[in-house]
């Protein structure tokens, strides 16, 4: 199921958004400023095109998958494996999982490449493409053939989840280092700068990462087509991303991207079809610098900053609230009461009661 760039089509509409800002002026003139509530109210305009924007049933998909370059030292998240954190969040023991519950967010766990067996779940998608990648380091992570097979498998999922909001994250041993690997031969940055923790991150500890990365830069340092770049560095859980971020934006959804695997999926889908990031918002769940350094590749900044450093995915949860506000602001297109006209309630009033919060 080829996707095609022109399915795809830029959010740019001048007349709309004028009128979209002419609503949230309307509104704050009766209360003052909303802040960055504005902006993210006209960005949900034109990602459906429409004055007034509806969203539903919000999905959180957490894709899962297993790494070879894991082998050479790389340390586990947290100390679990990539099946032990797939697990958690399938049983709701994680906070993302009681966040989403809490929002009225649908969590999907995605298992794209987990190296071990994950038994059946309600909740849990079975899309494995292998039992994890091989090691980039001596060759490539998967076979050409291996990454449109997750491309596709991505797009098919997206195209029958309910619902327009799609929240993507990424979770598996040597995903983060996966991705800053395609991010920096993509966006032509220093993969240090995307791994490096904290200031105070011990150099030992940065030394020995970047000598894991090293050698896998320096064999497929000369490939620069985006599918390339992603069949030599992995990640099943990466590739399964790209293409439901494909699909999701040539359906005029909203995209919610969450970790710097889901920044990886996002800079290859781009590389596809560049319109695909008009209908992207960032969210973060984690102080990692290196992430400031992957949402830098894309000009951007989170939707929120709460000092969080847990499981990527968190803060897509806690942003979904905030985008449900940002609907309130443009309400449902009719006139704003008059001060002083002795009407009664909220002007947002109706389009509240419209809501669902999935």
């Amino acid at each position: 199921m080829p996707i095609q760039q022109a399915t795809i089509s830029p959010t740019a509409n001048p007349a709309l958004e004028q009128a979209l800002r002419e609503r949230v002026k309307q509104r704050e003139a009766l209360s003052g400023e909303l802040g960055e509530l504005g902006p993210l109210a006209v960005r949900l305009g034109l990602i459906q095109d429409s004055l007034t924007p509806r969203l539903r049933e919000p999905v959180l998909a957490l894709f899962a998958g297993d790494h070879g370059l894991a082998l050479d030292g790389i340390p586990m998240r947290y100390g679990h494996t990539t099946r032990d954190l797939a697990l958690l969040a399938l049983n709701g023991q994680l906070p993302l999982a009681a966040f989403a519950r809490a929002q009225g967010m649908s969590l999907r766990v995605v298992d794209c490449g987990v190296a071990d067996k994950l038994g059946p779940h309600a909740q849990l998608m079975t899309r494995k493409i292998a039992h994890g990648t091989r090691n980039s380091r001596v060759g490539q992570a998967m076979t050409l053939e291996n990454a449109h097979a997750a491309v596709r498998a991505g797009m098919e999922i997206a195209d029958t989840l309910p619902g327009n909001v799609l929240a993507c994250a990424g979770v598996g041993h040597g995903s983060e280092e996966s991705a800053a690997l395609v991010l920096a031969q993509l966006a032509d940055v220093p993969v240090r700068d995307l791994v490096v923790s904290s200031a105070d991150m011990p150099q030992d500890t940065l030394s020995k990462l970047t000598s894991v990365l090293q050698p896998p830069q320096l064999r497929h340092r000369d490939l620069s087509d985006a599918m390339e770049v992603l069949a030599a560095y992995g990640g099943f859980e990466i590739a399964v991303m790209v293409g439901a971020i494909l699909v999701t934006a040539s359906k005029r959804n909203v995209i919610l991207i969450d970790g710097i695997s889901a920044c990886a999926a996002l800079k290859v889908a781009a590389c596809i079809a560049p319109p695909v990031t008009d209908y992207v918002l960032f969210c973060r769940s984690s102080g990692h610098r290196g992430i400031d350094g992957a949402l830098a590749t894309f000009h951007a900044t989170a939707l929120l900053e709460l000092g969080l450093d847990t499981l990527d995915g968190t803060g897509a949860t806690l942003a979904w609230p905030m985008l449900r506000s940002a609907l309130a602001v443009l309400g449902d297109g009719s006139e704003a009461p008059q001060a002083g006209n002795g009407q009664s309630g909220s002007p947002f009033g109706d389009s509240l009661a419209q809501l669902q919060p999935g």
